[in-house]
């Protein structure tokens, strides 16, 4: 694995305007992502979890560019993503996996020109060359020749998921944001496109950031896990560790959460209970973020917000580490 970073987002901030003065100036926003900071190496996984609204899929399509960035900066292999135009190598080299497979796929086109519209933007193929390519991305993720004549509509979840799949592969792209690939599966398909990733990674180098809410499947498939609240990130560790030694009460509570198949171990183990909701993203705390529902909360939690500290590799933003 490579020692630098494939990817680095830098201080990424995107707020979104929510009321205006009577000259347009923005004076009530939305601080959906502020202050991320993270990178991922080539050829591992990166895990993003958190409650939904907290800004998951909001730092991922801030990454690829369907969102502009309020402030920050984001490099792939050290070049800004911002700089690039539409056709360049460089956006071809980030793809996305999007969450509702039905939405992201045009119904009035057939599966093979959704798979081959990348191939015709970007001139990567015409004629037979495409045909064959198509062939090839369709084969990859276990679906049939005769499946590109069909519409989106013919298809189940899990096979509609393995179209936008091929599509995301058909530039031959070196990170690919899943945001939420499974959440919108059954349990059974959701193992099955988890197993097509790995498999995908395996054979083709490739680079995830995979964006999620179910902890167990991230477990599985993460190099690396970074837990998001409200917009900032609270911790950041090596999968094991992550999970074997959780330091943020936040992730303590969201463990904690997942069920355990045993039950005698479920019903004898200790929970971290999460009181109250979300807070306001227009409004959030003052200090910690997450001083409003932590049962561990000091006064210093309302007056100073915690850093993202490196402990050994361990990141973790909380007052209670220092």
């Amino acid at each position: 694995m490579a020692t630098e970073p494939l990817l680095e987002v830098r201080n990424l901030k995107k707020y979104f305007t929510v009321a205006t003065d009577f000259w347009g100036k923005p004076t009530s926003c939305l601080k959906a992502v502020d202050d991320v900071n993270f990178s991922i190496r080539a050829g591992e996984t990166l895990g993003l979890v958190g409650e939904s609204g907290c800004g998951k899929s909001t730092t991922g399509r801030t990454i690829i560019g369907l969102y502009q960035p309020t402030e920050g900066d984001v490099l792939y292999k050290g070049k800004s993503v911002a700089a690039g135009g539409k056709n360049q190598p460089l956006y071809r080299d980030i793809q996305m996996i999007f969450q509702d497979p039905y939405a992201s796929l045009n119904p009035r086109m057939t599966v093979g020109d959704i798979v081959g519209e990348p191939l015709d933007i970007h001139k990567l193929a015409v004629g037979i060359e495409r045909n064959t390519r198509i062939m090839e991305l369709l084969s990859l993720v276990g679906l049939n020749k005769e499946h590109a004549n069909r519409f989106p509509h013919e298809f189940s979840g899990g096979q509609r998921q393995r179209i936008g799949v091929a599509r995301a592969l058909a530039v031959n792209p070196s990170l690919i944001i899943c945001d939420e690939p499974i959440s919108a599966l059954d349990v059974s398909i959701q193992a099955q496109v988890v197993n097509l990733l790995e498999k995908l990674q395996r054979e083709l180098g490739l680079t995830y950031l995979f964006i999620a809410h179910d902890l167990a499947m991230v477990k599985h498939i993460s190099t690396r896990v970074a837990v998001m609240y409200l917009g900032k990130i609270v911790e950041l560790a090596q999968t094991q560790q992550l999970y074997g030694s959780p330091q943020h009460p936040y992730t303590q509570a969201l463990l904690a959460a997942i069920p355990i198949p045993d039950p005698t171990v479920e019903a004898a183990r200790k929970r971290v209970p999460l009181e109250g909701d979300v807070p306001n993203p227009i409004h959030p705390p003052s200090g910690c973020r997450f001083r409003t529902r932590c049962p561990h909360a000091m006064s210093v939690c309302a007056e100073e917000e915690p850093k993202l500290i490196d402990r050994d590799g361990h990141f973790v933003a909380c007052h209670l580490k220092k």
